[in-house]
């Protein structure tokens, strides 16, 4: 084969694999639309200007950790431990509020970031460099970092009266109708889709999760590659734990908990393939939001929570099944065309 068939190959290939990403984000939004005029037939105020704000705070800390979750899940590893993360910067932001009263929201923002990048630092490290499994250090630190929480909350509750109006308003107020955390929601997601598209570190975080040996053999840092994608993912879930302090206002111990299953079942559902190597943050956000309708909507229909979760199991099982086949597909797909070139 010449290098020009090599070369018309690869974009083929990219050409094909992009198409399938379209493809399931497409689904997605059908999906989701949906379930949304299914259920507004049914009760036609579950659409109202109010029922949509909800639905859009009620997903956004989702959509946030989907984010930081994707480019983890993208390299062929996964982050546990980003609910607890969520937990224990929601409870430092709200202890920073108590002891220092006219704190700028700006600098909680930041510190509730940092604090959550320092726990993706202890994850990077212990996976890239001491190369241990992703699956096993966080769900270590998933348990180091809650324990770190109730230790430092004693049993403690912060309330919304200890913490500034301002910050508070932040998690219900508005603009042009649109919820200033969704707003958090949407730059973070631009972001991180247009890093990953654009520049040369996002792309090598799909070659990585396609085949660490191929891609370290191509001469990609894989180490630091995966390390920053673990800071990166605990900075967010430190954002999102800034960003649910806003909205609860109430913080103990508990915050958080549980959320880890919500984001990978957000991330898979969107699209990313928990093989690694596909999938991108603006299908993992649509999964957010669609489990987040879900949870709103089959109440509304009269479904009981019994069938809520056995919803969501099947949407994951599904999408892993999709995944594979639409893999093998592709992988056929490739094979036939630089046959033919």
């Amino acid at each position: 084969m010449t290098a020009v068939g090599v070369l018309g190959g690869a974009k083929e290939g990219t050409r094909l694999v992009h198409r399938v990403l379209v493809i399931r984000e497409l689904g997605i939004a059908v999906a989701l639309a949906l379930l949304v005029g299914v259920t507004v037939l049914v009760n036609p105020r579950f659409l109202t200007a109010q029922g949509v704000k909800d639905l859009l705070l009620g997903s956004t800390i989702l959509a946030v950790l989907a984010v930081g979750q994707s480019i983890v899940v993208i390299t062929r590893n996964v982050d546990l431990s980003v609910g607890s993360v969520l937990g224990l910067s929601a409870f430092a932001t709200g202890s920073l509020f108590v002891a220092n009263p006219g704190l700028p929201v700006p600098l909680a923002l930041a510190a509730g970031v940092l604090l959550g990048a320092a726990c993706g630092v202890v994850n990077g490290a212990l996976i890239a460099a001491a190369r241990v499994p992703a699956l096993v250090v966080t769900l270590g630190t998933l348990y180091v970092f809650r324990g770190a929480d109730y230790t430092w909350a004693t049993g403690r509750q912060i309330n919304a009266a200890d913490m500034p109006p301002g910050f508070l308003r932040m998690g219900s107020a508005t603009v042009l109708g649109v919820p200033v955390l969704a707003l958090f929601a949407v730059v973070v997601l631009v972001a991180a889709g247009y890093y990953l598209r654009t520049y040369r570190g996002g792309r090598e975080l799909y070659a990585i999760g396609s085949s660490p040996p191929a891609a370290r053999l191509a001469g990609i840092p894989v180490g630091r590659r995966v390390f920053a994608a673990f800071v990166a993912s605990g900075a967010l879930a430190g954002l999102a734990g800034v960003l649910y302090a806003a909205r609860f206002g109430t913080l103990d111990a508990n915050a958080g908990t549980g959320f880890e299953l919500n984001v990978v079942a957000a991330v898979v559902v969107g699209g990313v393939a928990i093989f690694g190597g596909s999938g991108s943050v603006y299908g993992a956000a649509l999964g957010a939001v669609l489990l987040t309708t879900i949870s709103s909507a089959l109440p509304v229909l009269g479904v009981s929570p019994f069938w809520q979760r056995a919803a969501v199991g099947a949407l994951i099982l599904a999408a892993i099944g999709l995944d594979r086949a639409l893999a093998v597909r592709l992988a056929r797909s490739l094979r036939g065309r630089n046959g033919n070139g």
